[in-house]
């Protein structure tokens, strides 16, 4: 009895955290298991040490999947544009892996070769391309026309929110949770 308590206590204390529902909590860890092959943390793949966890438990995957919750539908408007701003974060501490509060081409560079490092078809010569035209672009949301003589030294937060403005960030970046029984017929 003891330990049913001190579960449904931990999983009340997890919604407060992250703002997931018991059900969501239950098909979260569900999943976290798959991809854990059923051991208490995850190993993160990624190398080098840019202070980065080497395992997330369960908590720590309930946290970040959080910032993927969909817009309740009874928030107002300060509230929607709260959550906007905390999902905008989310991403942009991905970009700055240093934790300067600024995204530097080097960091962008890294982050969209790694996003396309599994694709066959693009070189990394590709990639740094793409980056720099991102870069460029954002250079030029941010800062205009620039000087010859200018240095465009990285996308801020400020910046970060500029080049996101009018882009549906709510509807793009949410988990969506499946019905278990529609997903046992897909198997």
């Amino acid at each position: 009895m003891g330990a049913a308590h001190s579960a449904s206590e931990e999983v009340r204390e997890l919604e407060g955290k992250t703002g997931f529902s018991s059900d969501q909590i239950e098909q979260l860890h569900r999943r976290f298991k798959q991809l854990s092959g059923d051991q208490p943390t995850i190993r993160n793949l990624r190398k080098g040490s840019s202070g980065l966890a080497d395992e997330i438990n369960f908590e720590d995957f309930l946290t970040i999947m959080s910032y993927f919750r969909p817009i309740d539908t009874t928030m107002d408007e300060e509230q929607v544009e709260l959550s906007r701003k905390e999902k905008l974060r989310f991403l942009f501490h991905m970009y700055d892996s240093d934790s300067d509060g600024r995204i530097t081409l080097e960091e962008y560079r890294n982050v969209v070769e790694e996003l396309l490092s599994g694709n066959p078809h693009i070189e990394k010569e590709s990639a740094r391309s793409i980056a720099d035209g991102a870069m460029m672009e954002a250079a030029s949301v941010c800062m205009g026309q620039m000087e010859p003589d200018q240095v465009y030294e990285g996308i801020t937060f400020e910046d970060f929110l500029k080049i996101w403005q009018g882009i549906d960030i709510e509807t793009k970046m949410h988990v969506r949770f499946l019905n278990m029984e529609t997903m046992a017929l897909c198997h």
